[in-house]
C-alpha cells in the first residue's frame, strides 16, 4: 500500500504543476473584496440538518447562527442568546435573544423560530433527540423569550444547543422549519453573517455568499464558534474542485485562497511555496469508520461484524488517507478520540489478539450464507475514498461476497438514508470519518448511540446502551460520566454498531496573504482579512 501511495503522490504532484485549473482568464488574480475557498467536498444539500454531511454544516456556519457557541474550551458562550436562567427544580429554562436580530428575508428572529427550529434539530441530531426526550413543552411568551420545560432535569441543555460537531442547532424562520427533517427545506434563509445565493448556486460546481449587512456580531473576541462573527469579505465563492492536483495548482497561483483539505499527497508540493501557509484541521482530529447497516444481512448477524472488527489493523487504514505520515495519526482502539478524554483503549482490547484466521471463524460461526455485500466508497472524496479500497480487499480475504459501488459523495450520502435491502438501492456498509469534536461526549456520540430507527444511518438499537446514556446525563460529577462512558464503549466493542480505523489529522492550506483564520471544528469565514 505504502508503494501504491508514493507512487500516486509523486503523479499528482507533477500534475499538480502543469494543470490548468478550471478557472477563466477573467478571475485570475486576488480581488480584496472576495475570498475563494476549496471546500472538502461538493455541497449537495444546503441544508445541513436534512444533510448532516460535514460540509453542509460548515456552509451552514456562514448563513445559519446558533442561540450559543463554544470556545476552546468547549465551553457554551451565548450567541443570539443574551443569557439564561434555570429554575431551582432544573425543569425550566428561560433564554432571552438579543435584540436586533434578523433573518435574511428581512424578518426579525422571534422566540418561535427559535422553538421550531429546535423541534426539528431534535428530531435529526443524536444529542437533539435526546434533549427532545426530556422536553415536555417549548414556550414563547414573548418575541424574545423562549422557555424550555422539561420532564426531568437536563444539566447539558445549553452544552447540548451549543455544540459544533454533527448537527448544530441553527436557527431558521418558523416556517421553514416546519420542513420535515428528512428533507430539504425549500429556501435557505438564516441569520448568520452571509447570505446563500440561491442563482447563483450549482450543485457539483460552485456555491456563493455574500455580506449580510443586517448582521450583529458580538462584542467579545471570536474563538471557535463564539463570540463576534465579524466578516471582512463582501462575496465568499466556494469554488468545488474534486480533482487534488487542480486544487493544488490553482493555491499556488492564487486563483483560490483557501484549500479546507489538502491530499496528504500533496502536503510536501505545496510546503515548498512560501506564500503557502499549511495547518492542522480541527484540533481532535477525524475519526474514521466502517459503518454497517444493521437491518440487513450480513451484518444484522453480530458475528459477521465482530468478524471485522477482529480482522482490523489500523494502520494500514491511517497510512491510506496520510500518505505514511506517523505525525498525521494515532491507533487509536476506542469510539472516541485519543486525543480527548473519553479515547481510551479498553482492557482488554478487543482489537488485538484477532486477525483474518479469527474473522473467518467468526464468520462461519455467523451463518453468513454467502450473499452479496454492498461496500459503498465516493470516489471524489480523497480523505474517504482509501478507507473503502482498504475494506474491500480486507472483507474480500475475509470471505466476504463483495459489491463494490464507487460513486460521488452526493449519491453515497443520499442512499445511506435508504433503508431497503441493498438489491433495492440500499446497503450494507460504507467508510466515513467523523470530526472528533462532533463524538467527544458519550451523548453525542453517534457511532455508539444505539437509538435504532431514530438514530444514525445503520440504525443500530440497544436499550442497554441508550439506559446507559440517560444515567450519564443525570451524573453529578464528571468522574462518574466518565465510568458510565468507559462501559458504553464496553458495550459498544461488544455490539459492533461501527468499525473504528483509527484518528488522523486532515492539514488545510491557505494563501499567506489571508490573517486571521481561527482554529477550530470548523473552517468558518469571519475574522479573515487578506493583508
Amino acid at each position: 500500500m505504502s508503494g501504491t501511495m508514493t507512487r500516486r503522490g509523486a503523479m499528482l504532484a507533477g500534475a499538480a504543476v502543469l494543470a490548468a485549473p478550471s478557472l477563466s482568464q477573467a478571475q485570475r488574480g486576488p480581488d480584496p473584496r472576495v475570498l475563494r475557498f476549496v471546500p472538502q467536498a461538493s455541497l449537495s444539500n444546503p441544508d445541513p440538518v436534512a444533510s448532516v454531511a460535514g460540509v453542509s454544516v460548515n456552509h451552514g456556519f456562514y448563513v445559519f447562527d446558533t442561540l450559543y457557541g463554544v470556545d476552546a474550551q468547549m465551553r457554551p458562550r451565548p450567541q443570539m442568546a443574551e443569557g439564561h436562567t434555570t429554575s431551582d427544580d432544573g425543569l425550566t429554562w428561560t433564554i432571552r435573544l438579543r435584540e436586533g436580530l434578523f433573518f435574511h428575508d428581512g424578518e426579525p428572529v422571534r422566540s418561535r423560530d427559535c422553538a421550531a427550529s429546535l423541534r426539528r434539530w431534535g428530531d435529526r441530531d443524536t444529542f437533539g433527540r435526546t434533549l427532545s426526550a426530556a422536553v415536555a413543552e417549548w414556550q414563547t411568551p414573548d418575541d424574545r423569550t423562549l422557555v424550555v420545560k422539561l420532564k426531568r432535569p437536563f444539566p447539558l441543555l445549553v452544552d447540548a444547543i451549543a455544540k459544533p460537531g454533527t448537527v448544530p442547532a441553527f436557527i431558521v424562520p418558523e416556517r421553514l422549519a416546519a420542513t420535515d427533517a428528512v428533507r430539504t427545506m425549500p429556501e435557505i434563509i438564516g441569520s448568520g453573517p452571509y447570505r446563500f445565493v440561491a442563482n447563483e448556486f450549482v450543485a457539483g460546481a460552485k456555491a456563493v455568499y455574500t455580506k449580510f449587512d443586517r448582521y450583529r456580531p458580538r462584542q467579545e473576541a471570536p474563538e471557535w464558534t463564539a463570540g463576534g462573527k465579524v466578516v471582512n469579505f463582501e462575496r465568499v465563492e466556494w469554488i468545488i474542485m474534486p480533482d487534488q492536483a487542480t486544487a493544488a495548482a490553482a493555491l499556488q497561483s492564487g486563483e483560490v485562497d483557501w484549500w479546507e483539505q489538502v491530499s496528504a499527497d500533496l502536503i510536501p508540493l505545496l510546503r515548498r511555496n512560501r506564500d503557502i501557509a499549511i495547518a492542522n484541521g480541527d484540533p481532535a482530529g477525524y475519526m474514521g469508520v466502517l459503518r454497517f447497516n444493521h437491518l440487513h444481512p450480513p451484518f444484522d448477524k453480530l458475528k459477521a461484524r465482530q468478524a471485522v472488527l477482529a480482522a482490523i489493523e489500523q494502520p494500514d487504514f491511517m497510512a491510506a488517507v496520510t500518505n505514511n505520515d506517523p505525525t498525521a495519526f494515532n491507533v487509536c482502539h476506542s469510539f472516541f478520540p485519543c486525543t480527548t478524554p473519553y479515547g481510551r483503549a479498553p482492557s482488554p482490547d478487543p482489537m488485538t489478539g484477532g486477525g483474518l484466521d479469527r474473522a473467518r471463524a467468526l464468520l462461519r460461526e455467523s451463518g453468513y450464507a454467502g450473499e452479496k455485500v454492498t461496500l459503498l466508497n465516493p470516489s471524489d472524496f480523497p480523505s474517504i475514498a482509501p478507507l473503502g479500497l482498504i475494506a474491500n480487499d480486507l472483507l474480500t480475504r475475509i470471505g466476504f461476497n463483495m459489491e463494490f459501488v464507487t460513486t460521488d459523495w452526493g449519491t453515497v450520502i443520499g442512499r445511506v438514508n435508504n433503508r431497503n435491502p441493498p438489491a433495492q438501492g440500499g446497503w450494507n456498509l460504507y467508510p466515513v470519518w467523523w470530526s472528533g469534536m462532533g463524538i467527544v461526549t458519550p451523548t453525542q456520540n453517534a457511532l455508539i448511540r444505539g437509538q435504532g430507527a431514530g438514530g444514525w444511518s445503520g440504525w443500530y438499537e440497544s436499550a442497554d446502551m441508550e439506559a446507559l446514556n440517560e444515567r450519564w446525563l443525570s451524573a453529578p460529577t464528571e468522574a462518574e460520566r466518565m465510568a458510565i462512558g468507559s462501559q458504553m464503549q464496553d458495550i459498544a466493542f461488544r455490539d459492533v454498531p461501527t468499525v473504528p480505523l483509527g484518528q488522523f489529522f486532515i492539514r488545510t492550506a491557505y494563501r499567506r496573504s489571508l490573517t486571521g483564520l481561527l482554529e477550530g471544528p470548523r473552517p468558518v469565514p469571519w475574522n479573515i482579512r487578506r493583508a
